[in-house]
């Protein structure tokens, strides 16, 4: 309401300038005055038409929420495991750089300490609302560690964000959880572990399946599981509800399909593109990094802006 009111003031304003204008007559120094005064005016008008319009369109109630990463190895082998290993650490450096606090949930390393998957908790204001387009398939064209004779490869690493759930929005029975414990697997010697720490939950119902076994103890990797569990529960739900409203949806921005090919990383022209906002980005370490992912981020959330506002107009 406070941008109504603002919006009706300044509306006043702007007809009593013109006014002003048309009843100066030959006094060019009110002219001069009133003109300048009404052009300033006219382009606050406009911010604040900007602004009320943005208050109407509807919210995502899950942007304000912490969120889990889930990172994956997809096609090209080892090579895709150690880029998954990049990819995982992007969002590591991102959610410091931010002041978020960044946990890792489960990491399953591959032979050449590449990650095979990897999720990890990030807890921070308006974590999820910022990283929600950072979901589907980062693909990497580089030369491999594993590759002698210099050929580029091209591997893929999919990416999944998920709003982590409260438990108001989801409420797990115990009749619905099967939880199995078992000795993690390790390198042995002292750090071999001899109590069955790790923990797989599985929810019947939907058949979602979690394995963790990251800490030592039994009571941390349950409660980890479960997190992850909510989070896919809580998200499965959000997408019924999106498919039910489809009519309503504004999907501009890709389809949003975790399959969808959304950003290349090419090592020998040390660029980045997104293929969603056409950006490219010469500086492929300091993304990497974490520095310089706003670059993308905040393209796509002015994009899903605009397409939000382009589409509200077009119904009134």
């Amino acid at each position: 309401m406070d941008h109504i009111k603002e919006l009706r003031l300044k509306q006043k304003e702007i007809n009593s300038l013109k006014t002003m204008v048309a009843e100066s007559g030959d006094d060019k120094d009110m002219l001069s005055m009133a003109t300048e005064e009404l052009e300033l005016a006219l382009e606050e008008e406009k911010k604040l038409q900007g602004l009320l319009l943005k208050s109407l369109l509807p919210k995502d109630d899950a942007d304000d929420r912490d969120c889990i990463i889930e990172v994956r190895a997809g096609t090209g082998g080892e090579e895709a495991s150690l880029f998954a290993m990049d990819i995982f650490k992007m969002y590591e450096g991102y959610a410091h750089k931010r002041g978020w606090k960044f946990e890792a949930v489960y990491v399953t390393e591959s032979d050449l300490k590449g990650i095979k998957e990897a999720s990890g908790a990030i807890s921070g204001d308006g974590a999820f609302g910022k990283l929600k387009f950072e979901s589907g398939i980062h693909r990497v064209q580089r030369v491999p560690v594993t590759e002698k004779s210099g050929r580029i490869h091209t591997s893929a690493v999919s990416v999944a964000i998920l709003p982590q759930a409260d438990e108001v929005d989801v409420q797990l029975r115990n009749e619905d959880l099967r939880i199995d414990t078992y000795r993690s697997g390790g390198s042995g010697g002292q750090h071999a572990n001899t109590t069955n720490s790790a923990v797989r939950i599985t929810h019947i119902p939907s058949g979602i399946t979690v394995a963790i076994q990251d800490e030592r103890s039994q009571h941390r990797n349950k409660a980890k599981a479960l997190q992850v569990i909510c989070a896919k529960l809580y998200e499965m739900e959000r997408n019924r509800i999106q498919m039910s409203r489809s009519k309503l949806r504004s999907g501009q921005i890709g389809s949003g399909d975790r399959s969808e090919r959304i950003r290349t990383y090419n090592f020998p022209q040390g660029r980045v593109t997104d293929h969603r906002v056409g950006i490219t980005h010469h500086s492929l370490d300091s993304v990497l990094q974490g520095e310089d992912l706003d670059v993308f981020i905040d393209a796509l959330l002015l994009q899903q802006e605009m397409d939000a506002i382009a589409s509200f107009t077009s119904t009134q």
